[in-house]
């Protein structure tokens, strides 16, 4: 009955992540090659892997690119990404290294480990590796206090962004973490807390938990009871997503929006081609909560492909050419696309 269970499920599951993925490591899958990419040379990388950056309890490795000549009081800007991807292949699509070396700030890389979970899924549903200084978590703020003291970065201007279960993990770093952030933009993601086990975490993926907005933000009030700085929160997510579901987009909203004493009605709503955006500001008109759902997009990153920083240089697996690049309007919201001079 079990195994009869079992296989129904995975013929309902994402191309992304199976419930023997999750079940790591109590579970092995079988082998499955990721879609075919055409990948740029390891040796043209700007990303450097650093070994020692503190205890690194979640076993977690470490990438990151620092312009030359860069001068201190410079942003930073941490990166996660999704299962099946690594911290290169993200990069090439996404393109925040060059985005870096041409605008003047430093960008990190966290990067899971193969020992932890087969797919390079951060484990975004299990408690001990989402609680504030353990596990993923402490591992990730590690990198982010190591790089920034390397750098000399403005603690005021320090981002966070991530697809899927990096897009979990972001919400686990804001939630946890509040104060370290100015701002995050969550994409293909899920609510901090979705799930606490592996089943849960597959059934929301499906379709998120039912809870009212009170509840969604109190998860967040549990681990963060006083919110003196507030980042601004950007989500992410395709209506034809069918590995993570909108209803977590739309859960996302919610719990920020609550947390922030936005009230539900109180939004912009802009339109832009194959998209809807809906922002939620401040009194002083700060966007706070800004929702932006991708026509027709499904599983992953919205890029351009292009040259130069921000733009997408090959194909990679949950990258999806959408006719412009998330992370060029990520930054020029988060005020990093203006030049610098060296």
């Amino acid at each position: 009955m079990r195994d009869r269970f079992k296989r129904s499920v995975e013929r309902l599951a994402p191309t992304e992540i199976r419930l023997g993925d999750l079940l790591w490591p109590f579970h092995r899958p079988s082998e499955r090659k990721a879609p075919a990419a055409r990948r740029r040379p390891a040796d043209t990388s700007p990303l450097v892997e650093v070994a020692d950056f503190g205890s690194n309890p979640g076993s977690l490795r470490m990438f990151w690119h620092k312009p030359e000549g860069l001068p201190a009081g410079r942003p930073l800007v941490l990166v996660l990404h999704g299962c099946r991807q690594d911290a290169e292949s993200y990069d090439r699509a996404a393109g925040w290294a060059s985005l870096a070396e041409e605008r003047g700030f430093t960008v990190v890389y966290a990067q899971q480990r193969e020992a932890n979970n087969p797919r390079l899924c951060f484990t975004w549903f299990r408690p001990s590796e989402v609680t504030r200084d353990r596990g993923e978590l402490m591992s990730i703020r590690q990198m982010i206090a190591h790089a920034a003291a390397q750098a000399g970065s403005d603690p005021e201007r320090i981002f966070v962004t991530g697809l899927s279960a990096g897009g979990a993990m972001t919400a686990a770093m804001l939630a946890n973490y509040p104060e370290l952030f100015s701002a995050g933009a969550i994409i293909a993601g899920l609510p901090f807390a979705a799930a606490r086990d592996a089943t849960r975490a597959f059934d929301a993926m499906g379709e998120a938990p039912e809870r009212t907005a009170r509840e969604w933000s109190d998860l967040v009030r549990t681990v963060s009871p006083r919110i003196a700085r507030k980042p601004a929160i950007s989500i992410w997510h395709g209506t034809a997503d069918d590995t993570v579901s909108l209803s977590n987009g739309i859960a996302l909203v919610e719990q920020w929006r609550d947390l922030y004493r936005l009230p539900k009605d109180a939004f912009v709503e802009k339109r832009m081609k194959g998209r809807r955006t809906r922002i939620w500001p401040d009194k002083d008109g700060k966007p706070l909560v800004t929702f932006h759902e991708v026509d027709g997009m499904g599983h992953g990153t919205p890029v351009l492909s292009g040259e130069g920083g921000g733009y997408a240089l090959s194909t990679e697996p949950f990258m999806l050419e959408a006719g412009f690049s998330s992370t060029l309007e990520i930054a020029k919201a988060w005020g990093l696309t203006r030049k610098w001079k060296r």
